[in-house]
C-alpha cells in the first residue's frame, strides 16, 4: 500500500465512522479535509448504509444482547421514543427513513424499522432513498455557507 493510498484511506474511514453515528457529519468532514463535493456525497451514502445493514440484520442481537446488558432500561415513553412512535404511526415506513438523517441519526432510525417488522428490503430501499437525497442536501449546505460559518 503506498503512502497516498494509506493517507487517503486515514482520511476516508474515520469520516465513514462518524457518518455511520451522525449522517450530518459526513459533509463537515469531507469539507474540513478538502474533498470535493461528489466525494462528500458518495461518503455520507456509504457511510449511512453501512450502519443500516450492520443493523438490519444484527439489529435485534445489538439491541438485545449489546445494549440491554450496558444500559439500563430507560422510561418506557421517553420523549425520544414517543417521537419515534408519532412519525412511525403518521408516516410509516418511509416517513422514518426520510426524517433518519435528520431527526433519529442512521442507528435508531434503523433500529425503530427493525422494530416495527419491516422487511430488509424495503428497510434498505427506502434508507438509501433518503441517504441519497438528505446527502445532497447537507453536502450543498455545508459547501455553500462553509467558507463563512466552519472555521476550517
Amino acid at each position: 500500500m503506498d503512502f497516498i493510498e494509506l493517507d487517503l484511506a486515514l482520511k476516508v474511514l474515520p469520516i465513514i465512522f462518524l457518518t455511520m453515528l451522525k449522517f450530518a457529519a459526513g459533509p463537515i468532514g469531507c469539507y474540513a479535509v478538502g474533498f470535493p463535493i461528489w466525494v462528500s456525497i458518495i461518503i455520507s451514502i456509504v457511510g449511512m448504509m453501512i450502519s443500516v445493514f450492520l443493523f438490519t440484520y444484527l439489529g435485534d442481537f445489538i439491541r438485545d444482547r449489546i445494549f440491554g446488558s450496558y444500559f439500563k432500561q430507560t422510561k418506557t415513553f421517553s420523549k425520544r421514543k414517543r417521537l419515534m412512535i408519532k412519525v412511525w404511526r403518521k408516516y410509516g415506513v418511509y416517513g422514518v427513513a426520510f426524517l433518519t438523517p435528520v431527526l433519529f441519526t442512521p442507528i435508531p432510525g434503523t433500529l425503530v424499522l427493525v422494530s416495527f417488522k419491516t422487511p430488509n428490503k424495503i428497510i434498505f430501499s427506502s434508507m438509501l432513498i433518503s441517504a441519497v437525497f438528505w446527502s445532497f442536501i447537507f453536502t450543498y449546505i455545508v459547501y455553500e455557507i462553509g467558507e463563512k460559518v466552519l472555521p476550517f
